[in-house]
């Protein structure tokens, strides 16, 4: 199929891409990477009467690490951040997901800024900002604003970004002392849309888990926090088996599924239990090599 007819717009710079936003909001769509709006485009599911290309706005593909975090501008191509946090400690999640989005060719074009603009609820990097407790940086005509990555994601393919704002980075704040960092999906193949998914971080100080965030994607209409799975599990020791089964429990029982993806309801709720089991025995190894 071909895209229906609309208005292109190639801006050189972030004020000149803001005015056109602010002229089109509501009829106007951001082309980044193109990773997921192109075929939303030849498949008619998306028809804007503008489509504003910021390719060409510097600038938005850099990435900045201080002592605070880490800083990538919305336009960092996938792979280029991987490489940039390939061997880094800090942002092993990061790491250990990005090879799972997608394809390598596809991760050369699509951008951190265009995935978590979508959010769909099967991408990796939403789930990622939320797990790293990201910000994301918006800006528009009006000026510039920060939003936690936890309000940012309100549902189906729906975010806080106002129509006349566009994402300009994502800010990771730099992990303290002691967090491990662990991803995991299943997939029909490597490369394929995940089936259910889950980005963990915890806290360990002599074995016992301080602090820990669980977040699910691909089973719900957005990523999210299994809370009652992190409570069952702070406070006690890592390698806790009753904590570790009360914490399965929790996030199977307390997560909200949809199906999806050619699986039913029961399934993706089970893949939920697998997925943090398999991920505590791997913390409890982490840890212990911690320990002392």
């Amino acid at each position: 199929m071909k895209p229906a007819l609309f208005s292109y717009a190639a801006p050189r710079s972030l004020d000149e891409a803001l005015v056109l936003l602010a002229e089109h909001a509501d009829d106007a769509q951001i082309l980044a990477g193109g990773q997921s709006l192109a075929p939303m485009l030849n498949l008619r599911l998306a028809a804007p009467d503008w489509l504003i290309d910021v390719n060409r706005v510097p600038g938005l593909d850099v990435i900045e690490e201080t002592a605070e975090g880490l800083r990538v501008g919305a336009m960092t191509r996938q792979n280029a951040l991987l490489d940039h946090v390939a061997d880094a400690p800090d942002w092993s999640l990061l790491a250990q997901a990005i090879p799972h989005v997608a394809h390598r060719g596809i991760r050369n074009r699509g951008t951190i800024g265009g995935s978590v603009a979508l959010a769909d609820p099967a991408a990796e990097a939403p789930a990622c900002a939320i797990a790293l407790d990201a910000v994301i940086r918006l800006a528009s005509v009006r000026g510039e604003r920060e939003v936690p990555a936890s309000d940012f994601f309100l549902g189906l393919y729906e975010t806080a970004r106002e129509p006349d704002e566009m994402i300009v980075a994502v800010f990771y704040p730099r992990p303290a002392p002691g967090w491990l960092f662990g991803f995991d999906e299943v997939a029909r193949r490597r490369g394929d849309y995940a089936l259910a998914g889950l980005c963990a971080g915890m806290r360990v100080e002599e074995a016992f888990v301080r602090d820990a965030r669980l977040v699910f994607f691909a089973v719900g209409d957005r990523p999210t926090r299994a809370r009652v799975a992190e409570d069952a599990l702070i406070g006690r020791n890592v390698a806790d088996i009753a904590a570790r089964a009360a914490a399965c429990a929790a996030a199977r029982a307390g997560i909200e599924v949809m199906p999806g993806g050619d699986c039913g309801v029961e399934y993706k709720r089970r893949l939920v239990g697998v997925l943090l089991e398999r991920q505590l025995a791997r913390f409890e190894a982490m840890g212990g090599d911690r320990d002392g």
